[in-house]
């Protein structure tokens, strides 16, 4: 008895989700009717509610990949290699192709592009061993090493051999302002190089560091304070003996 009044509620409660079934889609409600039956045995059917997932599923941000320096070297543009040979000029379009950046290999592309940015600082046409060339060649392998390690971030060799161009760039740049500061200025302007002061030393600030600098400031101050009573005091003397030696006369 008690097993009939319980399977006459389960069917109560399922006949009103049937009807929101069968609103939605009959045929779903006519394929949940189907297994309830065949679960539940003959004479039996209940519907059975559809599972729904809702996965919480984060929206995918896409990566700006940053503007390539070999980005502005168009296609058409032959090789370092072919650019002064006249008979490259006249061929026909597939030994240009051949010939040209649509083929090259990222090497040549960044050899041509070395050669562009030491014709913008380079004295004459002659110059090839000046601090203006060799700045301009290491912002071109440094910048080639910062787009490759934007893409490969793990790659740790290449981003040893970059911080070792930055700093020979440095050196080379410090002792240029030094020397020809004109040719500073405008190796700076040409290549788009922000140069920015070192700091005065390069120690790393601990706990520990910054605990014993404070204490060496409040020693360094309560010496500074002993040293003042001190003159006070021996200034006091000195007046006090001057006043005995005028009242002593």
């Amino acid at each position: 008895m008690f097993q009939n009044v319980a399977i006459r509620a389960f069917v109560k409660c399922s006949t009103g989700i049937l009807r929101e079934s069968c609103s939605v889609s009959p045929v779903l409600a006519a394929k949940s009717w189907s297994c309830s039956s065949a679960l539940l045995g003959p004479g039996v059917g209940v519907a059975l509610p559809t599972p729904v997932r809702h996965y919480a599923r984060a929206v995918k941000k896409k990566r700006t990949v940053p503007q390539s320096q070999l980005s502005d070297l168009p296609p058409t543009m032959l090789k370092l290699d072919y650019a002064a040979v006249p008979m490259a000029q006249t061929t026909d379009d597939i030994i240009k192709r051949l010939l040209s950046l649509e083929l090259a290999s990222h090497r040549e592309k960044l050899q041509l592009k070395t050669e562009q940015l030491i014709s913008k600082v380079q004295r004459d046409e002659n110059d090839r061993s000046s601090m203006e060339v060799q700045v301009a060649t290491l912002t071109a392998r440094i910048r080639n090493y910062q787009e490759h390690l934007q893409k490969n971030h793990k790659d740790k060799a290449n981003k040893r051999r970059m911080l070792m161009a930055i700093d020979k760039r440095k050196k080379l740049l410090k002792k240029l302002r030094l020397v020809r500061y004109s040719a500073f200025e405008r190796v700076c302007e040409q290549l788009g190089i922000t140069y920015t002061f070192p700091p005065e030393y390069y120690r790393r600030a601990t706990r520990r560091w910054q605990a014993k600098k404070a204490f060496c400031i409040k020693v360094f101050k309560a010496v500074q304070k002993q040293k003042a009573e001190q003159r006070k005091k021996m200034k006091q003397h000195l007046a006090s003996k001057n006043t005995e030696t005028t009242l002593s006369q």
